[in-house]
């Protein structure tokens, strides 16, 4: 049972030395998103922001995918690169599923929550030519970057959490909360729970709970 408590005790260092990008991310994505619903207001565009923001969903969604493919199989390769066919599931399962939990269905029943009619929209059925590329192009970087880069997991998990917090505002405002900066708590506690909990567990537990019992979790 060794080995159990050393992943334990690993991933709540990692946790702990991501925690800063993590709170960067979300804040910083809530500022964005401020500005730009500002910047629509004086332009009285209001009505525009739903369908704008889907765009916009269907770029920082993608790319969230990406950089957490990298994330998570950089965090398994980094501990155990016996097995390509594995790492490459584990970044698969770990984008693909977890951000659609982080993107898509926290926020969705985050603003059902907060009593507004939401509309699901899972975009590995609908668009799945937008979504797959991606994981597998993150896949392929995430095996690669770990040599290249000494600190490349905590560098693409701070890009990942940003692109996270994005996606779920903009998912919030593209299907069903278009006037989210009235529900600012809600919004925050809504955005800090997809991000924190799916991508700490796609980017650090998911991948370092998949390693080999031999594993020994040093940091390099």
């Amino acid at each position: 049972m060794r080995f159990r408590s050393d992943k334990v005790k690993y991933a709540l260092g990692e946790l702990a030395h991501h925690l800063p990008f993590s709170v960067f991310g979300v804040v910083s994505a809530i500022i964005m998103m401020s500005v730009l619903t500002f910047i629509a207001k004086i332009v009285q565009a209001e009505d525009l922001m739903p369908g704008a923001s889907a765009e916009m969903f269907h770029v920082f969604h993608p790319a969230h995918i990406l950089f957490s493919a990298v994330a998570t199989t950089a965090m398994f390769w980094k501990h155990d690169n016996r097995n390509l066919l594995k790492a490459a599931t584990v970044g698969f399962v770990g984008s693909i599923g977890i951000c659609g939990i982080s993107d898509i269905f926290i926020p969705y029943w985050g603003g059902a929550l907060i009593n507004e009619h939401m509309h699901m929209h899972i975009c590995l059925i609908e668009h799945p030519q937008i979504i797959i590329p991606f994981a597998l192009v993150g896949i392929f970087s995430g095996l690669m970057v770990t040599k290249s880069f000494e600190r490349s997991t905590q560098y693409s998990h701070a890009v990942h959490i940003f692109l996270s917090s994005t996606a779920s505002l903009l998912y919030l405002i593209s299907y069903g909360l278009t006037d989210w900066m009235h529900a600012i708590s809600g919004v925050f506690f809504i955005t800090v729970v997809a991000v924190m909990v799916p991508c700490c567990l796609s980017d650090i537990i998911f991948p370092l709970l998949c390693t080999h019992k031999y594993c020994e979790h040093q940091k390099s």
